[in-house]
């Protein structure tokens, strides 16, 4: 098995960990609540990196300023790939709205069809990567082979 293909199989068994976490905004603790960021946050810190502390956000950041800050932050940790080219494991980046910084971001959970998640009013989930989210993809990332 590859080195990538090993830190795939690390990264959604941390993700499936958290499959059921209530949505909480900010939040990033297994089984309490996570927001997007948070799980990913959270994934981070059980492949063993250091906590990352984003600065408070509000919900509806992206709508209220400029700049990528989603994509910054991410790019800062992880290393960008094709967001087309993406493999399980990876973390990818959606833009809810035209003209909007990108504000969701996900962990492709299988080739090209699901993603674990957490969004607003449900729970940290695994779903389908269907249509209406392929057109708001934006961008994908990969965790280092060593964290």
């Amino acid at each position: 098995m590859s080195a990538r293909g090993a830190m795939s199989d690390r990264v959604l068994a941390e993700a499936r960990g958290w499959l059921g976490t209530p949505y909480q905004h900010q939040a990033s603790l297994k089984g309490v609540g996570c927001d997007c960021l948070g799980l990913v946050r959270g994934v981070w810190r059980g492949l063993g990196g250091a906590e990352i502390a984003p600065p408070p956000y509000r919900p509806d950041w992206a709508e209220l300023g400029g700049g990528e800050p989603l994509l910054d932050g991410l790019a800062g940790v992880l290393s960008a790939v094709d967001p087309w080219a993406a493999r399980p494991g990876d973390v990818l980046a959606f833009r809810m709205a035209r003209g909007v910084p990108a504000k969701h971001c996900a962990i492709l959970s299988g080739e090209g069809a699901r993603m674990i998640h957490a969004y607003w009013g449900r729970a940290c989930v695994e779903s389908w990567l269907g249509p209406w989210w392929r057109t708001r993809l934006v961008a994908a990332f990969s965790f280092p082979e060593q964290v």
